[in-house]
């Protein structure tokens, strides 16, 4: 059973949805290793969760301070589920949910919109981790100082990649997590995808 490990909703419980075919909810232990290592970090951060599944990973976030998520994911059940959870955990006030396909909302938000805190969660068998990196960095929504948190199936970021530092990795069983900052210096530009 899912549920909240700290902050204003703690102890809720989340529903998750039937099958691992349609999504692969983040495990505990996964989701207790990312907050431990980003828990100073949270406070006041705008949330960008672009492979949603079940909303556990940006209403934990919200539930230890950040400010506002928006929670994107392409399976209408799986926006059910988000709905249900953000209600239960008393956070929906403070979330945006989508159902859209995550290079259709970069395209959408492109420019337009800023955040500070990006969770990464792709599907494992199609290995997307760096086209996807690519096309979030392309979309020039990312502030300075943002974290990127992405989990994978296999360790396929070795280094930092378009603009973004890569600065911890872990692994837990058949989960890889690496944290990607987006420099506070100012960088090269990164062109914008026309």
């Amino acid at each position: 059973m899912m549920r909240i490990i700290t902050g204003t909703a703690k102890g809720a419980k989340l529903d998750t949805l039937k099958g691992e075919d349609i999504t692969r909810p983040t495990a505990e232990r996964v989701k207790e290793g990312i907050f431990s290592a980003i828990q100073f970090e949270v406070t006041g951060r705008r949330v960008l969760d672009l492979f949603a599944g079940t909303g556990q990973l940006s209403l934990e976030a919200l539930s230890r301070g950040a400010s506002f998520a928006v929670m994107i994911d392409e399976s209408e059940e799986a926006i059910g589920i988000i709905k249900n959870n953000a209600k239960k955990t008393k956070l929906i006030q403070f979330c945006k949910i989508a159902r859209l396909d995550y290079s259709e909302y970069l395209k959408s938000v492109a420019g337009k919109e800023k955040f500070t805190l990006v969770f990464l969660d792709p599907p494992y068998a199609k290995n997307m981790a760096g086209e996807i990196l690519k096309k979030l960095t392309r979309a020039n929504i990312l502030e300075k100082g943002a974290i990127v948190v992405c989990e994978t199936g296999e360790d396929t970021i070795h280094e930092d990649l378009f603009g973004l530092t890569l600065y911890k990795k872990y692994h837990y069983g058949k989960t890889f997590v690496t944290l990607m900052k987006f420099p506070e210096e100012s960088v090269e530009e990164v062109p914008a995808e026309s």
